[in-house]
């Protein structure tokens, strides 16, 4: 990895499939051991986030808690409504918000908007392997690293290297 802006794009581990609603929805015992499992993956890519955008959802904060711990994170953190119900435009939106001081973001949220997230930012341009990791689906617990360029306030489309592709499973 370089010295530039690093952007963990994340979909949150396995959940339990019904709760009294879906906002309150909790990792299962395999989503939390994958969750720490993907924390691990960073910490042996020398990455701990500087700051989280993570959905408001329970199992979006699970999900945070145990990469946190993991990856030795003591980065800020913000929750964001706009992360569990807004698409990826805004999910980029959001992102542009990120303090300028910031390194390395993790953005934590749900699909199809994780998913639709990383193919507005891949520019191309990427690790052929991790890029076809990417396009051969999202599952639950995926994660995907971008090297960028681009300022926080100035990200947009195709602005994102593919860098690394991950599947947290326990």
């Amino acid at each position: 990895m370089t010295d530039r802006r690093r952007l963990i794009v994340m979909r949150h581990a396995k959940t339990e499939p019904f709760a009294a609603s879906d906002h309150g929805r909790r990792l299962t015992e395999r989503g939390a051991a994958d969750a720490a499992d993907a924390g691990a993956h960073l910490t042996t890519l020398g990455l701990a986030p500087d700051h989280a955008v993570v959905s408001t959802a329970e199992r979006t904060r699970m999900t945070w808690a145990a990469v946190r711990a993991a990856s030795g994170s003591t980065g800020t953190e913000s929750f964001e409504e706009a992360a569990y119900h807004g698409d990826a435009q805004t999910a980029l939106d959001t992102l542009r918000q990120v303090p300028e001081t910031v390194r390395t973001v993790i953005w934590i949220g749900h699909n199809p908007t994780a998913s639709d997230l990383c193919h507005l930012l891949d520019d191309g341009t990427g690790d052929p392997e991790a890029v076809s990791g990417m396009l051969s689906g999202f599952p639950t617990g995926a994660m995907v690293v971008f090297e960028v360029d681009a300022a926080w306030c100035d990200l947009g489309s195709e602005d994102g290297r593919v860098a690394d592709f991950y599947v947290a499973r326990s």
